[in-house]
């Protein structure tokens, strides 16, 4: 199971646990995660589960898909490169130790 860091926007990291296969957006909410509220349920509909990828993990990620990369022009926090819906990204072992930052707001 790799282990994120997720680094809140005050600058506090905290470890999270994310099982192969699930999202991170998935693990994110089981774990009481504050600062990812994924309103609809992992669909990319909806932008609440915007993260910044760390610029050094990015190219182990899936590319984004067309539909993510639409909702990621309607995030409430300024979308920069590193931009990604946790919910389109996938936990795998080579993920460990990935670091990710969540934004200001979602709403």
């Amino acid at each position: 199971m790799p282990l994120i860091h997720l680094i809140s926007h005050e600058g506090v990291t905290e470890p999270l646990d994310a099982p192969e296969g699930n999202s991170l957006m998935q693990a994110a909410l089981a774990a009481g995660v504050r600062g990812i509220v994924g309103e609809c349920g992992g669909a990319a509909i909806c932008a609440t589960c915007h993260v910044y990828i760390d610029p050094a993990w990015l190219d182990r990620l899936t590319p984004a898909l067309p539909n993510e990369l639409e909702m990621l022009e309607f995030t409430a926090s300024k979308r920069l490169p590193e931009s990604r819906l946790a919910c389109q990204v996938k936990a795998k072992a080579d993920l460990d130790g990935m670091v990710i930052r969540l934004p200001a707001t979602q709403q």
